[in-house]
């Protein structure tokens, strides 16, 4: 018994040698037919097994299985050559007969029924399926890391457990490796479709020399025995060969299904029995063409419109059923799961409740509203916002309101969460007046390990980019953290990772979040605290929207409004000799000086890069008196080579983890803010008037004036 099953387990290596074999030993005429029909047969199965499966895995030994397969045709070939060569054109009955049979007299007729099915297996259903293998290949391998990504954001979410998510993970691997393979199967079937034409004219060729030279025939009865032997002997090569080459192609072609390609040919087809109405009209219009079959395509015709009309009344019957074939193509569309009708109000009666709803103006008005933060995320993400399940985000965006009101004097507003449909599971965008200014991905089962600056060992995880600030990290898994600690990364969990870059953009849009009615509230708040003060300045001295502005190019380059009692004091006294905003907003600067050193400062040292006297000099004497102020026109010369300067110079703020800082004299700050905004979002300028007296300044780098000549 054990003998048996060892014998079993090794059954296709055995098939395999003996496949080999038959390129070396002669096989009698007897064995030769045995083993067409095997040919035949084997054939036969793979194309009925392509036809039953639901998808492609489920035929994973296919790749392996089609070498085989071509490597014993190769060998009946030879066998079929060397018989047909030695035994004066006989190499078995199913040839012989298969050749008769086809070529019943005329061996020109066989010539092109042969020639013709080699050309629809190499031209038309190998090179389709060569292409399509390709392509799935491709886009199997594109989609793996997205594909991984979503299974660990299932996990994380508690959608899937540990098993289903390692099942997943071994399919898209499978998936992976198969279509891999079969983009180089399909070639060995190309080969050996041209290998069956060279095979045919060996056969004829050497047949028709033996046959004349060694055999004494004459030419005619030559042409007769050989053109027999090798058209059939062709014939029954290429058939299970064709059946063998439209398997592959259905295989390749097949997307995951419900059901099986014949239940679902039916189902779909049966799904739409108009269009077969239709064609069965189409058919009895053309009776009245001259010449045209009339019996048959009556018949036809009629055949078409009666089953279609059987069909469409089934359906009514059944109440919208949808048939078997059709139910996963409208399970995604109406969420019934092969029903096309669900529970609660119908389609037309939610129209109708929406379009009653939207006869009130106040409900046609909600629609123009626009949101000053959004935040909208994908599904796995909803577990960190949703405090029924344990999410901790809004208590987190709350601490960050109350840290920034007390830092930047700005209370940010109200911040709408939503889920979204149309972002993938694990996507988030962040929203400023309702249009998208960031967005990210992250799993919710990892930790995002932050690389340091001098990498000395990297751990293992899924490459990716931090999206508040841009450094290189990995997503590791939560076993891997503390051994990324020791390698220097900074570990951050999904929430933080994802507060972070809501507060960073926040604080970089936050200027755009100050209206007009936000500055009336802050100017209400200190009427409570200096009421003559408020009552002198405003609206007398400057309008809302005038200090409007003023706060806002504060915000812009990340200065504090806390202190409105020195703001408005420092307007009043330069609105007396000052009406520029811009210039009121440098004295106020220059009035927030500790404000602004206690923000850049850090150890009571401040690395900076500076600016050449001789490109100052060369800045002020380009400013221009235009219809809004004063502005820059510097030369393109001069300006390409500061930005190209200030490029180097950011490398060595990243290196010390810093933001970039440019000292200039206050006359120039402005203006050459202006010229590297665009340039340069994340760099702060400042004058040496904003800073206190008793801070070291540091210069790092120099920006010079380099004109060419």
């Amino acid at each position: 018994m054990t003998n048996i099953k060892n014998i079993l387990n090794n059954a296709v290596s055995l098939i395999v040698v003996m496949i080999v074999l038959l390129l070396i030993i002669p096989i009698s005429p007897f064995f030769l037919d045995v083993m067409i029909i095997l040919n035949i047969s084997v054939g036969l199965i793979i194309l009925l097994i392509s036809m039953n499966i639901k998808e492609a895995l489920e035929f994973s030994i296919y790749p392996s299985l089609l070498l085989i397969t071509t490597l014993y045709r190769i060998g009946i070939n030879v066998s079929t050559t060397r018989s047909i060569l030695t035994n004066g054109g006989s190499a078995g009955s199913i040839i012989g007969a298969m050749g008769n049979f086809v070529l019943q007299g005329n061996a020109v007729v066989g010539v092109v029924i042969f020639l013709i099915i080699v050309l629809v297996q190499f031209m038309v259903i190998n090179k389709g399926a060569e292409r399509v293998a390709e392509v799935a290949a491709r886009f199997t391998l594109d989609a793996m890391p997205g594909k991984q990504m979503a299974i660990d954001a299932d996990l994380g979410s508690g959608l899937i457990d540990e098993q289903e998510a390692k099942a997943r993970r071994y399919k898209i691997q499978k998936e992976a490796d198969f279509y891999g393979s079969m983009d180089g199967a399909t070639k060995i079937v190309k080969g050996d479709a041209t290998l069956s034409l060279v095979t045919t004219a060996i056969n004829f060729l050497g047949g028709c020399i033996i046959g004349m030279v060694q055999g004494g025939m004459g030419f005619t009865e030559v042409l007769s025995v050989y053109t027999i032997a090798t058209i059939g002997d062709g014939l029954v090569s290429q058939i299970p060969a064709l059946l063998i080459s439209t398997a592959t192609g259905m295989i390749v072609t097949r997307a995951v299904a419900e059901d099986s390609l014949n239940v679902e040919v039916l189902g779909q087809f049966g799904a739409q029995p108009k269009a077969i109405m239709i064609a069965g009209g189409v058919l009895a219009i053309l009776i009245a063409v001259p010449g045209m079959p009339k019996f048959q395509l009556a018949v036809v015709a009629l055949t078409m419109m009666l089953g279609g009309y059987y069909l469409l009344r089934r359906m009514e019957e059944m109440g919208g059923l949808v048939p078997a074939g059709a139910a996963g193509v409208l399970a995604g569309m109406t969420g019934a799961g092969g029903m096309a009708e669900g529970a609660g109000p119908s389609l037309e009666e939610e129209l109708m409740a929406e379009e009653e709803s939207f006869k009130d103006i106040n409900t046609v008005y909600s629609l123009i509203n626009v949101e000053p933060i959004e935040m909208e995320f994908g599904y796995s993400l909803i577990p960190l916002v949703d405090e029924a399940s344990g999410g901790k985000m809004i208590d987190r965006i709350v601490i960050f309101r109350r840290q920034y009101a007390q830092e930047m004097g700005l209370v940010i507003p109200s911040i709408r969460l939503r889920d979204s449909s149309y972002l993938n599971t694990n996507q988030y965008v962040i929203k400023i007046k309702g249009e998208e200014v960031a967005k990210g991905e992250i799993l919710i089962d990892y930790y995002l390990a932050l690389e340091p600056p001098n990498l000395e060992k990297e751990i293992d995880g899924i490459d990716t980019i931090e999206p508040a600030y841009g450094i290189p990290s990995k997503w590791i898994t939560v076993d891997k953290r503390e051994m990324a600690e020791i390698y220097g990364y900074t570990v951050i969990d999904p929430l933080s990772v994802m507060l972070t870059h809501l507060s960073e953009t926040v604080k970089k849009h936050a200027y755009e979040l100050l209206n007009r009615q936000e500055v009336v509230r802050l100017v209400d708040n200190l009427k409570n605290q200096s009421p003559e003060l408020v009552e002198e300045a405003i609206p007398a001295i400057i309008s809302y929207g005038g200090f409007q502005k003023v706060l806002t190019n504060l915000l812009k380059e990340g200065i504090p409004i806390k202190d409105l009692e020195t703001i408005i004091e420092t307007i009043v006294d330069s609105a007396m000799t000052v009406k520029d905003l811009d210039t009121i907003t440098e004295n106020v600067r220059v009035a927030l000086k500790r404000t602004i050193t206690r923000k850049f400062c850090e150890g009571g040292s401040m690395k900076v890069v500076t600016l050449d006297a001789d490109l100052e000099k060369n800045i002020i004497t380009s400013l221009t008196n235009g219809d809004h102020g004063l502005y820059l026109a510097l030369s393109p010369d001069v300006m390409q080579s500061v930005i190209t300067q200030l490029s180097e110079e950011v490398k060595k703020f990243q290196e010390l983890g810093q933001p970039p800082i440019v000292l200039t004299s206050q006359v120039v700050r402005i203006h050459f803010y202006h010229l590297i905004e665009q340039f340069f979002p994340d760099m702060y300028v400042l004058s040496f008037n904003e800073i206190s007296n008793n801070i070291q300044i540091q210069a790092i780098g120099n920006i010079t004036l380099q004109v060419e000549r």
